[in-house]
């Protein structure tokens, strides 16, 4: 085992992000408990919900009252997938913390498997997947041509077909809680901040109830996160192709002055002109959006905004540990504490 067991603390937390998902919340955690409890070792589920617009957190504070080891994180509006994930880990207090899906397309019943990983002594077990029920095959293919994609141009080596179901020892939690981009790809950042890790297969299950919260514009923003945050080939695409048409250009005077001199007048005709110029127009303009992505990318980063915002802490008894990030810099607070003002808190939050 690669971290220490003590009483103080538990020893496996759960990170699960919660964004409208009522329908499956009783049967998630029915399911988790009778995992982790065969386990033999102290454990805690931190639920993320990330904005919720129907009963989920209601859920959630009634699992917290029946449960001291369920624990809620309310945010004050809708902040994302990937910063729920950065949320959980902020406020877990594991020796090792697992991340999953609520949509039980990941089965509790893997962790055990993964939890056998770490106690052989790797710090990262990450799921991939072999199989993919209840999805279409447009989304197959976009998610396997995205993976193979991100890993042929992608500074570090990030495994195919694996996606946020991890689980991750304590240490490798606190190298990820420094990495506190705003544009976030967090299987990416797993496998930047490296460290000793394996692969755990298994076959993703359909959805239990209700309807992906990953649809297309969503998985084109994750894939434009992954490919702008690892990877600057979109900008050297856009310097190779520039200098691919500087040349086709010079050759082009060329010719066209050889052909003057010799008395050929072929390369007249305003069509060709217009459609030259406006095909070199629309890959100018392309490249100008990629460059505009990185751009904004700096920019968000400029402004250093805090990555979200607690509005109500359920079952956290006392100030968690983690209140502070490697080197002293203080996590987001919950709102009834920002700058000293009170706010309305809810009366299950503690």
């Amino acid at each position: 085992m690669t971290s220490s067991e003590t009483p103080e603390r538990p020893v496996f937390s759960v990170v699960i992000p919660v964004w409208n998902e009522q329908e499956v919340l009783p049967v998630l955690h029915q399911r988790l408990v009778q995992t982790m409890d065969s386990t033999g070792a102290r454990w805690e589920v931190i639920f993320v919900n990330d904005g919720s617009k129907d009963r989920s957190l209601e859920l959630l504070i009634a699992l917290s009252q029946q449960d001291a080891r369920v624990k809620v994180l309310n945010f004050s509006r809708n902040f994302g997938h990937q910063i729920a994930i950065t949320a959980g880990f902020d406020y877990a207090d594991g020796d090792a913390v697992i991340v999953m899906d609520a949509d039980l397309q990941d089965p509790p019943e893997v962790l055990l498997r993964m939890i056998g990983k770490w106690r052989e002594g790797y710090d990262v077990a990450y799921a991939v997947r072999t199989k993919r029920e209840g999805e279409t095959k447009f989304k197959l293919w976009t998610a396997s041509a995205f993976y193979r994609l991100i890993r042929y141009i992608a500074d570090v080596d990030i495994p195919l077909d694996a996606g946020d179901f991890r689980l991750m020892d304590r240490k490798v939690v606190l190298a990820m809680r420094r990495l506190r981009e705003k544009n976030r790809f967090m299987r990416g950042l797993s496998s930047w901040v490296g460290f000793k890790q394996i692969a755990v297969e298994y076959e993703r299950a359909a959805r239990y109830a209700g309807e992906t919260k990953y649809p297309f514009r969503k998985m084109l923003r994750l894939a434009n996160n992954a490919i702008t945050s690892f990877s600057h080939v979109p900008l050297q695409l856009a310097m190779y192709t520039g200098f691919i048409f500087a040349g086709i250009a010079g050759l082009g005077i060329v010719i066209a002055v050889v052909l003057r001199l010799f008395g050929h007048d072929t390369l007249t005709g305003q069509a060709t002109t217009l459609v030259s110029v406006l095909f070199l127009g629309g890959i100018q303009l392309i490249f100008l959006g990629i460059i505009g992505e990185y751009l904004g990318r700096i920019y968000d980063e400029v402004k250093d905004r805090p990555l979200y915002f607690i509005s109500d802490m359920v079952g956290f008894e006392t100030p968690s540990r983690s209140s502070t990030l490697p080197g002293g810099q203080e996590i987001a607070q919950t709102i009834s504490q920002i700058d000293g003002q009170p706010l309305p808190v809810h009366p299950h939050s503690s």
